[in-house]
């Protein structure tokens, strides 16, 4: 956050939705603890995000990111989140189309288009996520686009110019030399596609 970042985007991961395991609600309360004003995007790859939405609420969440493709009912999920009064949002993993929100937008604050396959750091961005943040844009103009997997000042521009509006990046700002610099960059790369 002294770096510069708008907020933190935490992942959650459950080893049966994505194979990778990661933490629970008591770490990012102790996130909140530490950060108390920090916006928290909790990004739920869970089986059961129904479940565990309003544990992540009650631990910090601003704004609580469920799968498409979660084996649960999508409509009470989302509506139990914006009741709790937090944003909700539709995540949609590389291969699921955009046709696949259809019957949620007006249920939805936030859409995150998965550049990656969901699970694991450090993977290659998979270009035609790009397609897929335009056809949002174009039909959801109102809602945020969040992208997130193999963001880099130049990822990130290629998205921005698509519509998307929040850059969502791990790998390429915590190896960078100077993260305040990398996400000056990233900033201003992005801003400047957007009005282009």
């Amino acid at each position: 956050m002294e770096a510069g970042a708008d907020g933190l985007h935490v992942d959650i991961m459950d080893g049966h939705f994505v194979p990778n395991l990661t933490m629970g609600p008591d770490i990012l309360r102790a996130v909140r603890a530490a950060v108390p004003n920090a916006y928290l995007s909790v990004h739920l790859m869970v089986m059961r995000p129904d479940l565990y939405a309003p544990q992540f609420i009650a631990a910090g969440a601003d704004t609580v990111l469920i799968h498409v493709e979660s084996p649960c009912d999508l409509a009470a999920t989302l509506k139990s989140i914006r009741e709790l009064g937090k944003r909700a949002g539709l995540t949609l993993n590389p291969e699921t189309p955009v046709t696949a929100l259809r019957g949620y937008a007006a249920l939805l604050d936030e859409v995150l288009v998965m550049t990656v396959h969901p699970g694991f750091g450090g993977q290659a961005f998979l270009e035609h996520g790009v397609e897929k943040i335009a056809a949002l844009a174009e039909w959801l103009p109102e809602l945020d686009i969040s992208v997130d997997g193999g963001i880099n000042a130049d990822t990130g521009a290629r998205c921005a110019a698509a519509g998307a509006n929040v850059l969502l990046a791990g790998s390429s700002l915590y190896h960078a030399d100077d993260m305040r610099d990398a996400i000056a960059a990233m900033r201003w790369q992005a801003e400047s596609a957007r009005k282009s």
